[in-house]
Parts: C-alpha cells; sequence; structure tokens
C-alpha cells in the first residue's frame, strides 16, 4: 500500500472510532435522561394519585355535610311547623280565656252591683277616692313624721350651736335711747351749767341743738337730742366744761369748737376699736370710717356698731362649731350692716347700698355676697352667708337687745294677725310670745287634719314674704272638734 492510503485510513478508523465513543457517550446519556424522565414521572404519577385521594376524600366529606345539613334543616322546619301549631293553640286558648274572664267579669260585675246597689262607675269612683285619701293620710304622715325628725335633730343641733356662741360671747344688752346722762361731781356744777339768769345753760343749748334738763332732785344732767351726733358733741364738750370748772359763754363755745374738731378722730378711733374687738383686720380706711359713724346709730334701741360686733363674734363661733370658714363669717358679719351708715340720699337698701361699699373698698366677692344677702334680696352663695343671717337674727332676738314703741308693737301684732286671718279656713289668729309665735285656730269643716300641715307652711311663707320682723315666728295651726250632748 502507498503511505499516503495508509494514512487515510488510519484517519477513518480514528474517525471512526471518535464516532462511535461519541455515540456511545450520547446512548449513555439519552439512557440517563430516560431513566430520570421516567422517574419524574412516577413521582408525578404518585403525586396525581395523592392529590386526587385527597380530593376524592374531600368531596364525600363536603357530601356528608351536606346530607347533615339538609337533615337539620329538614328538622328545624318540622319544629317551626310543630312551633307554629303550638302557638296558634295556645292562641286560640287565650282568645277563649279571655272571652271566658269578660264573660266572668260582667256577670260578677253585675253580681256586686246588684248586692251593693250602686253601677259599676260609681264603684270605682268610691274606690277611687278611698285610695286618693288614703295615699293623702300617708303621704301627710310620711311628710309629717320626716318634719318631726328633721327638726328634732335640726333644732337640737341648732341650739346646741347657737347656745354655744351666744354664751360664750355673753355681751350685755346694748338698747340706747334718746338721750344721755351726765353725773357731776358735786352740787355746786349744777350751778356753773346753768348760769346766771340761765345764760350759760341756754348759750349751750343754742350752740348745740341739745336740750339739757337739770333735775334737783340727782347729781346728774340730762341731755335729749333725736340727733345723736349733735348729743355726742355736747356731751363732749359738757364734759370738757365739767373737768375744766370754767363755764361761760367763751368757754362754752371753745369746748363746742374742740369736740366738734374731734368728731373725725373719734370716729376713726371708733372704728378701729371695734374691728380689734370683732378680731377683723386689714380694713380699707374708708371702711373704718363708715364703721365708726355706726356708733351713733341705732336700730330698735341697739347700737349698731355694737350689734356689728356682736354679731361678728357670733357668726365666727357658729362657723367654726359648723366647720365652715372662720374668717369668711367673721368679716362678713362685722360689715353687713356698714350700709346704714351712709346718708339717706343714696337710693336702695342698706345691705345693697353696704354690698356696693364693701366691693368698691376691695373686699373679696363672698363677703360682698353675704353682705348683699343678709335679708334675702340676694340669694346667699355661701354657707357663710347663711350664718350671717343666723347672727344677725341671734343678736337682734337677744332678750333686752331691742326695744320697741308701744304703738309699733301693737301695729305689729295687728299686722300679724290679720295677716293670718286672711287665709280661707282660718277662724281666729292669736299672736303670743311678742309677735315670735302665732296660734292659729282653723274651722274643722273647710280644713281637714291632711291639710294642716300645708296650710302652716303657707302662713308661714305668707308672713315671709309680707311682714318684716327680728328673729323667728312659730306658726301653730291647731283644729279641734268639739261634740256635746245632754242627757234629760
Amino acid at each position: 500500500m502507498v503511505p499516503s492510503e495508509y494514512g487515510v485510513i488510519v484517519a477513518l478508523l480514528l474517525v471512526c472510532l471518535v464516532a462511535l465513543i461519541l455515540v456511545s457517550i450520547a446512548r449513555r446519556e439519552a439512557a440517563e435522561q430516560r431513566s430520570r424522565a421516567e422517574i419524574d414521572v412516577a413521582e408525578i404519577k404518585d403525586e396525581a394519585r395523592s392529590l386526587l385521594a385527597d380530593a376524592r376524600r374531600r368531596v364525600d366529606e363536603v357530601t356528608a355535610r351536606e346530607h347533615a345539613v339538609r337533615a337539620a334543616e329538614r328538622e328545624a322546619a318540622e319544629r317551626s311547623r310543630t312551633a307554629e301549631a303550638r302557638l296558634a293553640a295556645v292562641h286560640d286558648a287565650e282568645v277563649s280565656l279571655a272571652r271566658r274572664t269578660t264573660e266572668a267579669e260582667r256577670s260578677t260585675v253585675e253580681v256586686l252591683e246588684q248586692v251593693a246597689g250602686m253601677s259599676a262607675e260609681e264603684a270605682r269612683a268610691t274606690l277611687l277616692s278611698r285610695l286618693q285619701d288614703q295615699v293623702a293620710n300617708d303621704g301627710a304622715s310620711l311628710v309629717r313624721r320626716a318634719e318631726v325628725k328633721a327638726r328634732r335633730t335640726a333644732d337640737v343641733r341648732a341650739r346646741r350651736i347657737l347656745s354655744t356662741a351666744i354664751q360664750r360671747i355673753a355681751a350685755p344688752t346694748s338698747a340706747q335711747s334718746v338721750v344721755s346722762v351726765l353725773t357731776l361731781p358735786s352740787e355746786e356744777m349744777k350751778g356753773r351749767i346753768i348760769g346766771k339768769e340761765g345764760r350759760n345753760i341756754r348759750a349751750f343749748e343754742a350752740l348745740t341743738g341739745v336740750n339739757v334738763l337739770v333735775d334737783e332732785s340727782l347729781d346728774s344732767v340730762t341731755l335729749s337730742c333725736f340727733d345723736a351726733e349733735r348729743r355726742e358733741v355736747a356731751q363732749i364738750a359738757l364734759e370738757a366744761l365739767i373737768a375744766d370748772g370754767r363755764i361761760n359763754p367763751q368757754r362754752i363755745e371753745a369746748a363746742y369748737e374742740d369736740a366738734l374738731a374731734g368728731a373725725d378722730d373719734r370716729t376713726i378711733a371708733a372704728g378701729h376699736e371695734a374691728a380689734e374687738r370683732a378680731g377683723v383686720r386689714d380694713l380699707h380706711p374708708d371702711l373704718v370710717a363708715t364703721l365708726g359713724r355706726l356708733r351713733l346709730r341705732t336700730s330698735y334701741g341697739q347700737n349698731v356698731l355694737l350689734h356689728l360686733v356682736e354679731c361678728a363674734q357670733i357668726a365666727a363661733t357658729v362657723a367654726a362649731e359648723v366647720g365652715a370658714d372662720v374668717d369668711l363669717a367673721r368679716r362678713a358679719a362685722f360689715l353687713h350692716d356698714i350700709g346704714k351708715a351712709r346718708p339717706a340720699e343714696i337710693e336702695g337698701t342698706h345691705a345693697l347700698i353696704g354690698a356696693e361699699l364693701a366691693r368698691r373698698a376691695g373686699e373679696a366677692e363672698p363677703v360682698v355676697n353675704a353682705i348683699a344677702a343678709h335679708h334675702d334680696e340676694v340669694p346667699a352663695a355661701t354657707v357663710e352667708a347663711v350664718l350671717v343671717q343666723a347672727a344677725d337674727a341671734a343678736s337682734a332676738a337677744r332678750p333686752g337687745a331691742r326695744r320697741e314703741e308701744l304703738d309699733q308693737y301693737v301695729e305689729r301684732m295687728d299686722r300679724l294677725e290679720q295677716l293670718v286671718v286672711a287665709h280661707p279656713g282660718v277662724r281666729r289668729a292669736l299672736a303670743m310670745s311678742a309677735g315670735r309665735e302665732v296660734r292659729v285656730v282653723v274651722e274643722p269643716s273647710e280644713v281637714g287634719d291632711v291639710a294642716l300641715p300645708g296650710l302652716a307652711v303657707a302662713i308661714a311663707r305668707h308672713i315671709e314674704a309680707d311682714l318684716t320682723y327680728p328673729g323667728e315666728i312659730k306658726v301653730t295651726v291647731v283644729r279641734e272638734i268639739r261634740a256635746s250632748a245632754t242627757a234629760g
């Protein structure tokens, strides 16, 4: 062979060998891939079989549940039909029972009407009337028991508190009159006061406007004047003249000028002294001066400034007993009548005028309210304002604190009795205990026992609205039935 042919053959053989190797490799890879694919297919088939079995199981469960639900629905429908049937039977029974009840009631009413001799409407009206009377009697009994209990507990506590406050103060009575009495050191001083042919006493009376009364049987002289300021100036001047011993028209004029010039100082000193006694501090100078002027003011003979000091002490003591603000109650009670010192030209009541004066002087609003409310002209906003009213009434009602003229007293008693008699059903009214109590006798045929508490309250409210009086007025209503017979 030619060498070149040999090389070609070798090359072909090599190519064939390589081709065989590649085919073998390809076949092996194809077999491996086929094997893996067969494994994957088997796994997928297994998984599909499992899913199919699970789906079939779930379908079976749903089918079973559907059957159960349908069975429950059929049972519920059966029960509903049974219940409706029973409800219809009950309704029929109720209708029948109502018909029988109506027939029985009609028969009963007819029998009762025949036995009682009255119709159903008359019986109903009689029963209703009796029930109303019974309810009214029960209500009145409850009201009376509640009032008695409240009055018993409240009266005991109020008496204890007020008696404690008043006894701790133990202030003297402060009734005053329109005269001032000066004690003379000797009988000779009367002649000096009168002067030669009465010139000294005439000069003194002309200058001061005060009447001088000299009693020969007494070692004293009396100064008489309705103007308290003039009487005080005259008293100061006469005391200075008596102390000096030299009394003549010139000395009288000088003493009068000195007494007149010192009026403002005496006013301020009196205001400070009263505030100190009452325990009230840090007052505005205008309030102090106004309070000082009240030393010359009286109400029913009671000195207003002494009344304010006493009220402040009572209010503070009561406030301490009940747990209220002691300082507020003391201050408001001390200032509550300050409006009485203002001139008559200023319009308004003394309570409202005093409240405005206190407001301008910088007093706190609770103090202003207590001053304005102490005669109920405005509502009381605090407990201390109510305590001021109580202290005012306690001070005014103290025995001997105030006095009245006989004609005023009689007029007040008449007005009280006439006001009470004006109420329907009142036969007679009798004012007792200096007007502190009124007994009311009613007509038994017009006023029943149930109406007595209401009538007493109505009379009390009428008195509060139409009368002005110190303290309290107790209203007692009496209903009395008397029966008598004569055996012959």
